[in-house]
């Protein structure tokens, strides 16, 4: 039963990460570079701001809902090893698995929470915002590369 369903899972997860990799991307490269412009306190006020109105029904399931697709994709994957494309499917769901919904728990949303407690406008919530920057981008670099590579590994799976 799993082994039919896998083209259309993998359809959905390939959009699914895409999806993602799309807006981590767009936040590596214009986003949080144009806040890092700002005095701090804007800087961490927008942030701050997009912390919480990022949290919507339609992008929780694009991080997330990929991410359990991905989980259903690495047991369809296993069953079906000797399938073509079963290598690229395993690998691309484990790189979304680790490089977006665990790298965002683990690493990007404690600093989030970070930035969150501080006062934008006093010298320590300064040096918060200094160390997010460089932290917060890195590791979102890492979301956006994870995203896309999973992406290309769904379509050469889907081939």
């Amino acid at each position: 039963m799993i082994v039919k369903l896998l083209p259309t899972l993998t359809f959905i997860a390939a959009l699914g990460a895409g999806v993602v990799g799309g807006v981590f991307f767009a936040f590596s490269n214009f986003v949080v570079p144009a806040f890092a412009r700002l005095p701090a306190a804007g800087g961490i006020a927008a942030m701050n701001s997009i912390n919480v109105t990022v949290i919507t029904p339609m992008f929780m399931t694009a991080l997330f809902g990929t991410g359990l697709v991905c989980l259903v994709l690495i047991s369809g994957a296993i069953i079906g090893w000797s399938q073509p494309g079963s290598f690229w499917l395993l690998a691309g769901a484990l790189i979304y698995l680790v490089g977006n919904p665990i790298v965002t728990m683990v690493f990007n949303v404690p600093l989030n929470d970070a930035l969150a407690a501080v006062d934008p406008a006093s010298s320590n919530g300064a040096a918060v915002w200094t160390g997010f920057l460089r932290d917060w981008v890195m590791w979102n670099h890492v979301r956006t590369v994870t995203a896309i590579l999973a992406m290309a590994s769904f379509w050469f799976a889907s081939r």
